[in-house]
């Protein structure tokens, strides 16, 4: 048993985890964080890329920052082309590893407590308090932070439900020759239901992954000698990373002494399975709810549900958003997605969206809306009328979550 009694502890050091974790220091909450692996943001499944204003928020030095992008090669499954650019940076690629790190560090600093190699097993809530138990040492706190990414098991065990629906990712690093930009691949053979990616990082290297509906790295070793990569890859430099990423929103994100953030609440863009931006929102929100909650001493559920609405309010229809692009592209065929890309190379489509006031690399929705409103003409019209619906819907509701 670990003879302090926490104010709160924070399952998992990721970059929603440990942000959490360091506003809580801050503000003078005694902190402990529990991270299962050996170090933050190791052996895991991410490109790291994040826009500069998320990168930004997180207040951390630029040394993690491995590449930058304003441009991005769109790849059909036959292999024809399309290149988005942009004048302004438009992301920057990280160092997973030294971007966690420099997260937690920042949460040492104001006085959290890490404890590494140590996952919780189990979790007990009851009016007296909270107890994380692990493989070797019982917590004690007043609340419970769950960061831990996508562990739908865990959450049911707690009552909160689980997301149904989620991709699966492989990533691993390659040496490469003749590419600077990113490159992205789309096909329902190649990377059933999302798409596969190049993307370039330092000294000739580059991460190589896929995101499927399944088997993801079968795929992604399917992607690597497919003629996409023939040129390009000269060989694999790492083993394989998978992941499961949520395409969705967790049912209940709070419950008394407890909250969800991050890729375990649902909190992901489902375009693309990126969580680092909302899962900041997340944290932030999260903070404010629990930090007023320990003040008055009031840690109940219903005073913590503030924490679901509020960042609900923030980006859930974003999420359902993606979420309804993300359907409309697995109905499509290959021979769809050729029509798609003939289309927006041919009418200028891409252009027009790239310069509209509503492009941002974090907030996609208003695009998701434009783009399918472009294209839906060109679809079957089984598909495309069940998405005028959609849209119909979101406009009249206002729709709000996933």
């Amino acid at each position: 048993m670990s003879g302090d009694l926490y104010d709160v502890i924070v399952v998992g050091a990721g970059p929603a985890g440990s942000y959490t974790a360091y506003k809580l220091s801050s503000q003078g909450c005694k902190v402990a964080v529990l991270e299962q692996k050996k170090a933050p943001g190791v052996d895991i499944c991410c490109t790291g890329i994040v826009s500069p204003g998320c990168f930004d928020s997180f207040g951390v030095n630029p040394e993690v920052i491995l590449n930058k992008a304003r441009a991005a090669k769109l790849f059909s499954p036959s292999g024809k082309w399309l290149r988005l650019e942009k004048q302004e940076i438009q992301a920057y690629i990280v160092d997973r590893a030294s971007f966690d790190q420099a997260i937690a560090d920042k949460a040492m600093a104001e006085g959290a407590d890490y404890f590494l190699s140590l996952p919780a097993t189990d979790i007990i809530i009851d009016s007296d308090g909270v107890q994380v138990e692990t493989p070797r040492l019982k917590f004690k706190a007043k609340a419970v932070v769950i960061a831990a990414g996508f562990k739908p098991a865990f959450t049911r065990k707690l009552g909160l439900g689980s997301v149904d629906h989620f991709a699966m990712g492989a990533q691993t690093v390659v040496e490469v020759q003749g590419i600077d930009e990113v490159e992205i691949y789309f096909g329902q053979e190649m990377a059933p239901g999302f798409f596969g990616w190049l993307v370039p990082i330092l000294n000739g290297k580059a991460l190589a992954g896929v995101l499927a509906t399944s088997h993801a790295k079968f795929y992604l070793e399917k992607l690597l000698a497919s003629h996409f990569c023939q040129g390009k890859v000269i060989r694999q430099e790492a083993e394989v990373r998978q992941g499961a990423i949520p395409m969705g929103i967790l049912p209940r994100t709070y419950g008394d002494r407890l909250l969800v953030v991050g890729d375990a609440a649902g909190q992901v863009k489902t375009t693309t399975g990126g969580g680092i931006y909302f899962g900041n929102l997340g944290s932030k929100a999260a903070v404010e709810v629990l930090s007023e909650a320990l003040d008055t001493g009031n840690l109940g559920a219903k005073q913590l549900s503030r924490y679901q609405k509020a960042w609900k309010a923030k980006m859930g229809r974003e999420i359902y958003l993606g979420y309804l692009a993300r359907r409309l592209y697995q109905k499509l065929s290959d021979g769809q997605i050729e029509r798609i890309f003939d289309i927006v190379s041919s009418n200028g489509i891409a252009g027009t969206l790239l310069d509209s006031p509503s492009f941002s690399f974090d907030w996609q929705g208003k695009l998701i809306l434009a783009f399918m409103k472009s294209i839906w003409n060109y679809l079957p019209d089984k598909i495309s009328s069940i998405f005028r619906r959609e849209i119909d819907s979101i406009n009249i509701n206002g729709r709000q979550g996933a």
